[in-house]
Order: structure tokens, then C-alpha cells, then sequence
């Protein structure tokens, strides 16, 4: 199968863009297969949903953290909270914390899920988050609450790489925008709860100063644990097990899927129609990863890199201030802020949910750019009027409901888009590295930087810290005009042509095992 190069309509119109044959490695088998074809004709079924449920409702728990601690950082930095840390503390060094966690996690967990596979790391990268956030609920002190937060994040960095990536293989193509943008998406399910519990949790009448949060963080780790009892029954991915020479287990795999789905359906399954032909290896170094990145595909790491700097600078911009805006500017009690991000919260699981559909009919480069674009300039717009004192605190959250529903769309289709148009053998890492360097530039310098915009009380800063997110997000979506990958409806192995990939025959004579035809290396 050749892979589409960079943009075009079609694999051969940039050839350049094509990478070059990886030589067979020694001591591995060369092998052509059907099993991608076979996942991609699957209809959809109740076993998508057992992978969506058990995979993607990591991001619920993800949002949970995140909105939790941005909701009670003002009553942690309360007398009698049993910490000794402040507002600032919390919003600024923890966040950043978490995010450099999550920068750190990924890069070291997507290797492993690379070279070991995708369940194994994502059952251990969801216990590291259980055990980090349950220990988190235990603070005594700052630095405690400091290490327990990086390590969340570390355990939720990997996650990005591992879930994208076995979610992106066991999807069918024909909807594999819509799902992984929903899933990703459903980060804001998770907000809307956080929202929803620091209300309850900030009420000393029901909790006291120093419990209240801790509950909060403590049912982020039952959540977790009752997310890992589901993920046992989700299988690896039969591209990963394909690739690294356990084709007869890939197989085993399919057709236990099918078998299900034709008894769901009621009847046969169609055959699938294509094959590929792989040499079959163990690992792939750090140092063809980085050849493949930026030698083979320079365009696409660009734009991995720009949609990913994008959508961190404009929700930090926004979601890092978004309560001490609220209550410096538009005196809204410290307790009632939780109800305003409520609201934020579901506009933007609204934009991937009706608008994740397009990414597969319209197609990606019209819906990444447009939602790019559109969040862009309705933030400048909204910082326009916030400068101008038109807004109230109710027209400030209805302004960042239209920012986010189409910001929360493009900022899920960064991870589509990454997880999608690099080679197999690559995947997870470089979700892992994209996610990492991505979210190093705006996650941790924006908490940092817009902590100190908006905590000023100066109507020029916290229009300065809008303008910075906007102005990122609309030259993202300009990168994503030219140089998005129409990618929609496509086999992952059209859209990046495999690393162990070879062309059918090269490899002398052949047998028939497992569905599979196998050569001698």
C-alpha cells in the first residue's frame, strides 16, 4: 500500500513525501496480510463500544483532575485547608507540574507502548494515575501536593499515547474522525463533573475546609479503578501484534471480533478487500523515529507541531484564568464558579459531538483549519469586548462557550491528526512526542504566563493573555489550510506507508498460515 503524501489528494502526487523503503530487518519474517483491511470493514458493533468505553473514558478522569484543581485552588489557599499553599501555587507551579508530568509521561510511555504494546500500557499507565491521585488526596504539604500532581500527570501522559493509538487501529476508517474526537472530546464530560463536584466539595456545610477537596481527588482514583476493571476486556491491537511477529495471535484476534459481530448482525461478514506485505520486527529505534518525523514527513511534523502549540496556548489562555476572571472582574462568589465552567465544559464537548461527523464526510483539512480559525477569531472578538467592559459574567461564559465549541472540535483533531499520519511502527511515539513538545511550549509556560496575566487585575493583561491564544490558534489553522492530510475514510496503512512494509513478492517463496501468507526472511 503506498502512503499519501502530505496534503494531496492522491499517494502519488508528492512523491517526494513518500519515505524511503525501510530494508528487511534480520531475523524476521516477511508476511502479507489482510487484518487491516479486516478491522476496517468491520460495521460498527457493541464491541466498538466496549473499545470506546474502556479506552476513551480515561479522558473523563483526565478532565475531572484538571477542572477539580483549577475550581479549588482558592479554597486550598484558605486558612484550615491543611495545606500551606496558594492560589497562585496551585494554578501556576502544580498545573505546570501536571502538564510537565504529562510531557514526561508521554515521551516515556510511548516508547514502551511502541515496543511492548498497547494493552500492556495502558492497563499500567491507568494504575500510575490511580496511585498518583489517590496519594494526591493524602497531602500534608506543598510539596507533596507538587509530587503527587507530576506524577498524575506522568501516569496521563502515557495514556495519551497509548489509548490514541489502539484506538486509531481498532476503529474502522469510515468513522475513525467522528469516534476519536469524541473520545477525546469527552475530556469535558469529565470537566462538567469536576465543575459539578468542586460546588459540592467547596460547601463547608456539607464538608469540611480540609476534606471537601481531598473527596474530590479521591473519586478520581474509584473512577479509575472501576475504568481498569472494563479495560481488561479490551484486546491488543492486531496491527501491533502483525507487525512484531505474532501474526497467528493478530488473527486469532480478528476473528474473534468477527465471529461476534456476525452473530450481533445476523449474518456474514463481507470479505475484506486489500492486503500488505511486511517484514515483521521487534522494535524501532528512537533514531529512525526521528528520520521518519523529519526527513520522510517534514510537513506533517509541522503541522503536528503547530496544531499542538495552537490549542494548548488557547485553552491555557482561557481555562488557567477562567475563575479568577470571574471573581476579580465580575465579583462572582468563589463558590458559584464551578456552575460557570459547568457550562463551558459542555460547549465544549458539544463541538466534537456535532461536529466530529464532518471530519470524516467535508474531510480533515476543511474541519482542523476551520475550527482552528473560527476559535481564533472569536476570541479576539471576545477580547475586543472584554476590553471594552460590554461584557457581564454570563455574556464573559457565553463568549467562551463559542470559543471552545469549535476550539475543543480542532484541539481533538490534533490528536486525530498526529496518531494517524505517521507510520505504524511510529504511532504511539509520536503522539508521545507532538503531545510533549506541544504542550511543553503552551502547557507549561501558559499556566506560568497567564497565571500571572490574569491574577494581576489589569483589564490590558488579561486581554494581552486572549490575544496570545488567539493569535497562536489562527496561524495554526492557517498551517492546517496547506498542509492537513485528507486522511478521512482512509486505512492508516494508505495514509502512512508501514516502516516494515514491503513490496509483495520481494521476498522469494510463500505459505498460507493463519489467513496470513508468510515468506522466509
Amino acid at each position: 500500500m503506498a502512503s499519501a503524501s502530505e496534503g494531496a489528494e492522491t499517494p502519488a502526487e508528492t512523491p517526494a513525501e513518500t519515505p524511503a523503503e525501510t530494508p528487511a530487518g534480520s531475523g524476521g519474517r516477511t508476511i502479507t496480510s489482510s487484518i487491516p483491511a479486516r478491522l476496517d470493514r468491520l460495521p460498527w458493533s457493541r464491541w466498538h463500544w466496549t473499545i470506546v468505553i474502556g479506552l476513551g473514558t480515561v479522558w473523563i478522569l483526565d478532565g475531572l483532575e484538571v477542572t477539580v484543581v483549577g475550581n479549588i485552588a482558592s479554597r486550598l489557599s484558605e486558612p484550615g485547608s491543611g495545606l500551606p499553599i496558594s492560589s497562585g501555587q496551585v494554578t501556576g507551579i502544580a498545573a505546570a507540574l501536571y502538564v510537565a508530568g504529562a510531557c514526561v509521561g508521554a515521551l516515556f510511555w510511548g516508547h514502551l507502548t511502541d515496543l511492548y504494546g498497547r494493552k500492556k500500557l495502558f492497563m499500567i499507565t491507568l494504575v500510575v494515575y490511580l496511585a498518583a491521585t489517590a496519594l494526591t488526596a493524602a497531602s500534608f504539604s506543598t510539596w507533596w501536593f507538587f509530587t503527587f500532581r507530576f506524577l498524575t500527570g506522568f501516569g496521563i501522559g502515557g495514556e495519551y499515547a497509548a489509548i490514541n493509538s489502539a484506538i486509531d487501529e481498532l476503529i474502522p476508517a469510515y468513522c475513525r474522525g467522528r469516534v476519536d474526537l469524541v473520545i477525546n472530546g469527552s475530556f469535558w464530560v469529565g470537566a462538567v463533573g469536576g465543575s459539578l463536584l468542586s460546588i459540592v466539595a467547596l460547601n463547608t456545610s456539607i464538608f469540611a475546609a480540609d476534606v471537601g477537596w481531598r473527596l474530590t481527588f479521591a473519586l478520581g482514583a474509584v473512577l479509575a479503578l472501576v475504568i481498569l476493571l472494563v479495560r481488561r476486556h479490551v484486546p491488543e491491537s492486531p496491527r501491533w501484534l502483525l507487525i512484531h511477529g505474532r501474526d497467528r495471535e493478530a488473527d486469532e484476534v480478528v476473528t474473534s471480533i468477527e465471529r461476534r459481530i456476525e452473530v450481533e448482525q445476523g449474518h456474514e461478514l463481507p470479505p475484506a478487500e486489500g492486503e500488505i506485505t511486511i517484514h515483521q520486527r521487534k522494535s524501532v529505534s528512537f533514531a529512525e523515529i526521528a528520520r521518519t518525523i523529519f526527513r520522510d514527513y517534514p510537513k506533517r511534523a509541522t503541522l503536528g507541531f503547530s496544531l499542538f502549540i495552537g490549542q494548548a496556548f488557547l485553552y491555557n489562555a482561557i481555562t488557567f484564568g477562567f475563575g479568577a476572571i470571574l471573581t476579580k472582574f465580575f465579583n462572582v462568589p468563589t463558590g458559584n464558579t464551578g456552575y460557570y465552567f459547568a457550562v463551558i465544559a459542555v460547549g465544549n464537548f458539544m463541538g466534537p459531538l456535532l461536529l466530529g461527523k464532518l471530519f470524516d464526510t467535508v474531510g480533515r483539512r476543511v474541519m482542523i483549519s476551520s475550527t482552528y480559525l473560527l476559535s481564533g477569531l472569536l476570541l479576539f472578538g471576545t477580547a475586543w469586548l472584554f476590553d471594552r467592559g460590554s461584557l457581564s459574567a454570563a455574556t464573559m461564559t457565553a463568549c467562551w462557550c463559542a470559543v471552545l465549541f469549535f476550539a475543543s472540535a480542532g484541539a481533538s483533531s490534533a490528536y486525530l491528526t498526529v496518531s494517524e499520519i505517521f507510520p505504524m511502527e511510529t504511532r504511539a511515539m509520536s503522539i508521545a512526542f507532538f503531545y510533549a513538545l506541544g504542550t511543553a511550549a503552551g502547557g507549561i509556560s501558559g499556566p506560568l504566563l497567564f497565571a500571572d496575566l490574569t491574577g494581576t487585575g489589569k483589564v490590558g493583561d488579561t486581554v494581552l493573555a486572549f490575544q496570545i491564544g488567539a493569535g497562536l490558534m489562527c496561524a495554526a489553522g492557517l498551517v492546517a489550510a496547506v498542509l492537513a492530510v485528507r486522511a478521512e475514510r482512509q486505512s492508516l496503512e494508505d495514509v502512512a506507508r508501514p516502516l516494515t512494509a514491503v513490496d509483495p513478492g520481494s521476498s522469494g517463496s510463500s505459505a498460507k498460515v493463519s489467513g496470513a501468507t508468510v515468506r522466509p526472511a
